[in-house]
């Protein structure tokens, strides 16, 4: 599952990020990282972009950047 699949209020774990490169590094670079808990808080109407809580921070990000992001949803 990827964390644009995630409906908002959901939370799951990062496992992996699938983009590569300088879009990589900046994900990195804001907290996207393996291992970090991630919960939408909200999605735009049309679906892009969408926000999410990680750490104690909120940040928004591209629906075709979250679709690279894998998580595993917590139970």
């Amino acid at each position: 599952m990827n964390l644009a699949q995630l409906k908002p209020g959901e939370k799951g774990t990062i496992t992996a990020i699938g983009a590569i490169g300088p879009l990589k590094r900046r994900l990195m670079d804001m907290g996207v990282l393996v291992g970090e808990e991630v919960k939408v808080v909200k999605v735009a109407p049309l679906g892009d972009p969408l926000e999410v809580s990680i750490k104690s921070y909120h940040l928004s990000l591209r629906k075709k950047e979250a679709e690279g992001i894998a998580v595993e949803v917590a139970p």
